[in-house]
This record gives C-alpha cells, sequence and structure tokens, in this order.
C-alpha cells in the first residue's frame, strides 16, 4: 500500500492534554474549545488521519520572493483557498515540488490552524518538528496552540474575553471581515453554559471515521449518528453489543485501528 504523505498517529485529544494547556494559559475549558470551534469546528484532523490544513498562497509568495507565482499556490493576493479537505493537500503538494519548507511554513497546521511559519512561538526547532508534532496527536497540536498563545501574549486577551483583540492577533487585522470575534464570542457563550465535549466519545467519533464509519461531527455528543455507527462497528466486528459510550468502547475501536485487536474489520 503506498503511504499517505502526512498521516501519522493522529491520537485523539485527551483529558490530560486540554487540563495541562489550559492551566498553563490560566483559562478554563470553554476558552480552549471556543477557539479551536471556530478555527477548526473542534477536530484536527480529516478521515484519512491527515492534520486538517489551509494553504496560504500569499505566505508562499512571500516566502518565496514570488517566485513561483501561478495565481493558484503563489500570489501576492491572499485567498483561492477552494475546499478544505484533500484538496487543500494537492495544492500544498504542488508548493512542495518548488520548496518544502516555504511550503510547510505557509499552511496552517492542526486543530488550531496554527500557521507553519510561527514554528518557534509554537515551540518547535524548525517546521519538520512541527508538523510530525501535529501529526502524531490533537495534544500536542493543542500544546503547539498553547504556545503560541503565550509567546505571542495573545493568552492575555483569551483570559479577559476581550474577543477583539484576540481577533486581531490570532486572525489577523481583517477580522471582522469573517465576524471571527463575534463568534469567538458565541462559542464561548455555548460552552460556559452548556456540555462541554465529551472526550470519551469524541475519541470514538474520530476512530468510528478512521475505520470508515460515520458517527457524524466530532462534536463530543453521543447522538443517534454516533451510537448507530458504534452499533454498525461492533455488528461487523462480531462484539456484543452496548448501549453506553465509555472508555471501554474507544479502547475497543482503537485496538481495531492499531491491529493491536484479535478482530479485524
Amino acid at each position: 500500500m503506498t503511504p499517505v504523505h502526512f498521516q501519522g498517529n493522529a491520537a485523539p485529544l485527551s483529558s490530560d492534554g486540554l487540563t495541562a494547556v489550559a492551566t498553563d494559559l490560566k483559562v478554563h475549558a470553554p476558552e480552549i474549545w471556543a477557539v479551536l470551534a471556530v478555527e477548526t469546528s473542534g477536530c484536527g484532523y480529516l478521515p484519512d488521519r491527515r492534520p486538517q490544513i489551509l494553504f496560504e498562497r500569499h505566505v508562499f509568495h512571500r516566502l518565496t520572493n514570488g517566485q513561483f507565482d501561478d495565481g493558484d499556490i503563489s500570489d501576492p493576493v491572499p485567498g483561492g483557498y477552494g475546499p478544505r479537505g484533500a484538496l487543500q493537500y494537492d495544492r500544498l503538494g504542488r508548493a512542495i515540488s518548488k520548496d518544502r519548507s516555504a511550503a510547510l511554513q505557509s499552511t496552517s497546521w492542526g486543530i488550531g490552524q496554527i500557521m507553519g511559519m510561527n514554528y518557534p512561538r509554537a515551540g518547535f526547532h524548525d517546521v519538520e518538528d512541527m508538523v510530525a508534532a501535529i501529526e502524531d496527536s490533537e495534544d500536542r497540536q493543542l500544546t503547539a496552540v498553547g504556545m503560541f498563545l503565550a509567546n505571542t501574549g495573545l493568552g492575555t486577551f483569551l483570559r479577559s474575553h476581550d474577543w477583539a483583540s484576540f481577533a486581531r492577533g490570532y486572525n489577523g487585522p481583517n477580522y471582522a471581515i469573517n465576524r471571527y470575534d463575534i463568534r469567538l464570542n458565541s462559542e464561548y457563550q455555548k460552552y460556559s453554559t452548556g456540555a462541554l465535549p465529551d472526550l470519551n466519545v469524541r475519541a470514538a467519533q474520530l476512530y468510528l471515521t478512521y475505520l470508515g464509519f460515520h458517527p457524524g461531527s466530532i462534536d463530543g455528543i453521543a447522538g443517534e449518528h454516533t451510537m448507530a455507527a458504534l452499533a454498525q462497528f461492533r455488528a461487523q466486528n462480531g462484539m456484543q453489543s452496548a448501549s453506553g459510550m465509555d472508555a471501554s468502547a474507544v479502547a475497543q475501536l482503537r485496538d481495531v485501528l492499531t491491529g493491536t485487536s484479535a478482530v479485524a474489520v
């Protein structure tokens, strides 16, 4: 089988990973989830276990002095994104064929969409180290977000819920065009007054997606689609049906995905 470039362990976010970053930033979980929800709808990976990315042609233009300008992968004007998902990797691949380092630095990566060019402020020696961490787990993706916020001073605005100042620093001076600050506040209000994503459920949803089942949104809510996908997984693998979604369900899914279970998909 041909290896899939940029496909790593793609481990789901853990309680320890979330708590560590929130503690370091002196915020609570709703602030973290607000940022993640706006950036990636709260999920760091595609169904094929590659990180969520967005390729920025204007950054590639700047880093390569415009020598590859074609209006697609390189252009002085932002935009031209096209759909998210696999298409972004097509664009990244074309840029890599011109200049790998500049291409990786011109891409926003993972659950918090940290730009590759920000690798020093995200706590990495070089952009290759950053990408390897992003491929590995959402915990490491979130750690990179936390380091970036701490090293840029944006954590201060997150703590004070100064959404406009946070948006300006995190999303850029044109943040208002996309109502970035308003969306952050809306997500924060939702998470601070309602239930937070259940990380066991969310992990199960990611593993089900990787295995080719369809649990719906990766939102940490054990809804109808998620429970139906889990039941289908268990039936196809000769497992006993169960009504709950707990750590044992996550372990079953992880073991089948990693090939450590005697049961095969």
